[in-house]
């Protein structure tokens, strides 16, 4: 994002996190970097609440947003400058650039942050923190408050409550603006542009990584600097495996392909599904898998509209693939009564009058048995991103600004001999990342070739010219 770095954006955000604070310091530290074998590291990705607020991406570093100070709003602690260290591991902003290019009211390098931080919480009430996911940096925290207590005789208090700031900057993140969508939008049209370009370059008697390559080949050739998550390139059996990431099987002839992968722009996620035919054609079983699965995700993305709740989409989709099953004789019986029996065995659960592991063998049979996973998340920053999903026992309801996948899929392991044998074997989900608007959901992945007719009409083009 450096190429398009807009300081004021970020300002921006905590100008907002300002207005909903109480008086008090928020403080935000940078993520870490993790070793990944021997002396190297994993790539770095800041943290995201750290970069949403700050649009600085080195690591080790430490934000304050403050709320009463009369200077001193944002102040960044940072790595000081270092010739030797910059000709080794990258430029360094130092505090000098901290406060030219990132808008920092004060900056100071890390080695003063023992020193600074607890100058600042002198006579605050409130600290806003996030605690429980670094004990060392928890630890830290508390020696500044006692720092803070120790000066009691010289006139000055410590807080004495502590917030969580993830409440209120999760609130902001999870409903975005034009900030935030420019930055989406430009992600899911690098994804989708990808992901017809793996329909192209797929093909019997290459390997899923292969196609895995043609994909993030164009993220990077697009603009993205990295993957939103690891990328699940699955053909034939390996699309029932929902986490399958190895990656490293032979495509075969007849046999179809479920791709998942997203790119990321600007810190934030897309997140597209697509499965096709590595051979360029649907068989009839195969269309009709895909077809129900598709019937349910248009059901669904219906559902995605301001005033309904989170779980609408998910019900939608349900129905649909329910019937679905029901009528390629997957499943017997009414497909409402069916619904009903998994609802019933799940409120029995919830209310632990039936064990799942003790009475497993009892549950009825239903959808879940190919459809096990939910309909959709929260997307953003991360790809499962943050945000409520209930308010107490109820569902939140969706509002202007929410983005959120729809995914509903089937899935009839290879091995299954209780199932028609021509259905054995295919996985078929379907993904879309969908924006909540004041009218019609916007799906803002919609440059992803989706239907059976136009996903041949692409690979035929493709197949034609090999």
């Amino acid at each position: 994002m450096s190429h398009d770095f807009d300081a004021a954006i970020f300002r921006r955000r905590r100008d907002e996190l300002i207005k909903r604070m109480q008086d008090g310091v928020a403080i935000f530290p940078a993520a870490p970097t993790y070793l990944r074998n021997g002396d190297v590291h994993h790539d770095y990705r800041q943290h995201s609440d750290f970069f949403y607020l700050t649009g600085f991406e080195e690591p080790g570093s430490l934000a304050l947003v403050i709320k009463g100070h009369g200077e001193h709003r944002f102040v960044l602690f940072v790595p000081k400058r270092d010739k030797m260290m910059e000709i080794w591991n990258g430029r360094r902003a130092g505090p000098e650039g901290a406060k030219a290019r990132y808008g920092a009211d004060a900056a100071f390098t890390l080695e003063e942050i023992d020193e600074k931080v607890p100058e600042y919480l002198r006579n605050v009430q409130r600290l806003y923190v996030h605690l429980g996911d670094d004990t060392p940096f928890d630890e830290r925290v508390l020696g500044w408050l006692n720092r803070v207590r120790a000066m009691k005789r010289q006139g000055f208090n410590a807080p004495t409550e502590m917030h969580d700031p993830s409440e209120i900057v999760h609130e902001m993140r999870l409903i975005k603006t034009a900030d935030d969508l420019r930055y989406m939008r430009r992600a899911c049209e690098i994804t989708a542009a990808a992901h017809n370009a793996g329909m192209r370059a797929t093909r019997p008697g290459i390997f899923e990584y292969q196609v895995q390559a043609a994909i993030e080949f164009e993220f990077r050739n697009l603009g993205s600097p990295r993957n939103g998550y690891g990328s699940i390139v699955a053909g034939g059996d390996n699309a029932n495996i929902l986490h399958y990431h190895e990656n490293n099987m032979l495509l075969n002839d007849g046999d179809l392909l479920l791709v998942d992968a997203g790119a990321e722009f600007g810190h934030y996620s897309a997140d597209i599904t697509r499965t096709w035919p590595i051979n360029g054609k649907f068989s009839e079983a195969q269309a009709e898998v895909y077809n129900w699965v598709l019937k349910a995700q248009l059901a669904a993305i219906d559902k995605c509209r301001e005033g309904d709740t989170f779980r609408a989409s998910h019900d939608a989709a349900v129905e649909v693939l329910t019937e679905g099953m029901v009528a390629m004789g997957l499943l017997e019986g009414n497909p409402a009564d069916i619904i009903a029996a998994q609802k019933q065995w799940d409120e029995d659960v919830k209310n632990k009058k039936v064990d799942p592991k003790k009475d497993k063998g009892n549950e009825p049979r239903t959808y879940r048995e190919f459809y096990m996973h939910n309909t959709g998340h929260w997307l953003g920053m991360d790809v499962h991103d943050v945000g409520k999903y209930k308010d107490g026992d109820d569902w939140v309801p969706l509002r202007a600004g929410c983005v959120l996948t729809v995914e509903p899929g089937i899935y009839i392991a290879k091995d299954r001999d209780d199932v028609p044998e021509k259905y054995r074997g295919i996985g078929v989900r379907i993904e879309d990342d969908v924006l909540v608007t004041k009218g019609d959901p916007d799906v803002m992945t919609r440059d992803a070739v989706k239907t059976v007719e136009d996903i041949e009409a692409l690979m035929a083009e493709s197949l034609a010219k090999a």
